[in-house]
Parts: C-alpha cells; sequence; structure tokens
C-alpha cells in the first residue's frame, strides 16, 4: 500500500512538474496540496473498488446459498409430496380396517349362535347314530360345550375345533375300525366291536363263541348268524392291520321308508 501511495505520489508529481513547464511557476504548497489530494483520491477509489470486491464476493456467495436452498426445497417438496400419498394410502387403509373389524364383529356375533347350533345337532346325531365309541364321541361334544364358554379362546379356535368334530364324524362313515370295549346289555361283558363305516356294526365275545349285530331300524343289538363268524374275524383282522384288505360279506339290515 505504501508503494502504490508513493507510486501515485510520483506520477503526481511528474504531472505537476509537466504542468509548470507550461503554466509557468506554481508554488511548492500549492503542488504538495494537489499531489496530496490525488494520492487521497486515489486511495478513495482503490478502498471503493474493496469494497465493491468484497461486496461481489458476498452477493456471489449468497447466491450460491440461494441456489443450493432452492435445491433443497424442490428436494422437500418431492418428499412432502410423497409423504402425502402415502398419508392417504394409509388413511384408506384404515378405513378398510376399520370395516373389516366392523363386519368381523357382526360375524362373531352371528357365528357363536351357528356353532351352538351345530354342537346341538351334533349331540343328537350322535345319540340316535349307531353306538360306537359312544362315549369318547359324547365327551368330545361335551368338550365344546365347555369350550364355547371360556373367554381365553378366540372365535376362530372355536369354530376349528367343531369343525374338527364333524370332519372325525365324516371320517366314521368310510372307514374300517375294531376296538375292543364293554358291551352294554343285561349282562355287561367285554368284545371286540367290528365297525365297517356305518353301514355295520358287529361284535364277537372274546371266547369267540357269541356273535352279535346292532339293528339300525329296531335300534338294538341281535344275535348274528354263526356262518358270519370266519367274516367277522377277517373284518377284525383287516381292521387292526393283520391281514390285507379284503372283500368281506357282511349282515346289512334293509332301508325302510321314513314317515313324512
Amino acid at each position: 500500500m505504501a508503494t502504490t501511495k508513493r507510486q501515485v505520489s510520483r506520477l503526481l508529481s511528474a504531472i505537476a512538474f509537466a504542468g509548470i513547464g507550461f503554466s509557468g511557476t506554481v508554488s511548492a504548497a500549492t503542488l504538495d496540496d494537489a499531489v496530496e489530494q490525488g494520492v487521497e483520491r486515489v486511495e478513495s477509489a482503490q478502498a471503493s473498488q474493496q469494497k465493491i470486491d468484497t461486496i461481489d464476493k458476498e452477493i456471489r456467495a449468497t447466491e450460491r446459498d440461494y441456489r443450493v436452498l432452492v435445491k433443497e426445497i424442490e428436494g422437500l417438496n418431492v418428499y412432502i409430496a410423497q409423504l402425502n400419498r402415502q398419508l392417504d394410502a394409509q388413511a384408506k387403509e384404515m378405513m378398510a380396517i376399520e370395516n373389516s373389524m366392523a363386519q368381523a364383529s357382526l360375524v362373531e356375533r352371528q357365528i357363536m349362535p351357528l356353532m351352538l347350533r351345530m354342537i346341538d345337532s351334533l349331540s343328537q346325531f350322535v345319540a340316535a347314530d349307531v353306538p360306537f365309541m359312544r362315549e369318547e364321541r359324547s365327551d368330545r361334544v361335551q368338550r365344546l360345550n365347555e369350550l364355547m364358554g371360556r373367554s381365553d379362546v378366540t372365535v376362530a379356535e372355536k369354530y376349528r375345533k367343531v369343525m374338527e368334530a364333524f370332519q372325525a364324524e365324516v371320517e366314521y362313515g368310510r372307514t374300517i375300525e375294531s376296538y375292543r370295549g364293554e358291551l352294554s346289555v343285561d349282562n355287561p361283558k367285554e368284545v371286540d366291536f367290528l365297525r365297517i363305516g356305518r353301514v355295520a356294526l358287529m361284535y364277537q365275545s372274546l371266547d369267540g363263541q357269541e356273535l352279535g349285530v346292532w339293528n339300525i331300524n329296531d335300534r338294538s343289538w341281535q344275535p348274528l348268524d354263526p356262518a358270519y363268524k370266519s367274516k367277522v374275524i377277517a373284518g377284525i383282522r383287516i381292521a387292526r392291520e393283520q391281514a390285507a384288505p379284503d372283500l368281506i360279506k357282511v349282515p346289512v339290515a334293509a332301508p325302510q321308508e321314513t314317515s313324512k
């Protein structure tokens, strides 16, 4: 800065001396004042230029910051639009869930009486059906009735148990089974039962001397012709998987017309 000031002073002095050659003699004081004023004007111009340069830099920096902010705002607008779409989708999903919950409550109110009617029908069916495994099947119905009164079991689980019970009854109609149990007649005794679907239910005493069959029409046990003994034995062996499946001849009650 000092160097520049000296240079400016020399330049102005040279100009002043050159002017003296044309204008005549000028006092030293006047020349010094002119030089000093010129130096001050140059310094003022330099200071102004520095201010201008500083302001220009600040303007450029502010412009860069502005552009960065504009980009950030654009990004935020896109993000907000995406959030709004997500909020709209969530609002629709919440409405759908609320509707489903309302429907579920309605279904629950309707399905409980339905299950109770189904259990009652199942109980009546077991009582009227061929009397095989009567105790086990009655216990299953009793457990269902107890299950309906439990608050710690969901409606879905209750419905599943009811359907399992019905499925078990369906399976009885297309399977063959032999089991040992008590024959409840005048003189209760243990026998081997043979069930062929729901078509025939027979028994054989443990000594093999007594045969009987359930008469569906009369709903009572009747003696079975000894000619069926080999067939009953073969059926028991097949049911217990002690013999290969084969055709066997069993007594079947003739169907009767039901009264309207």
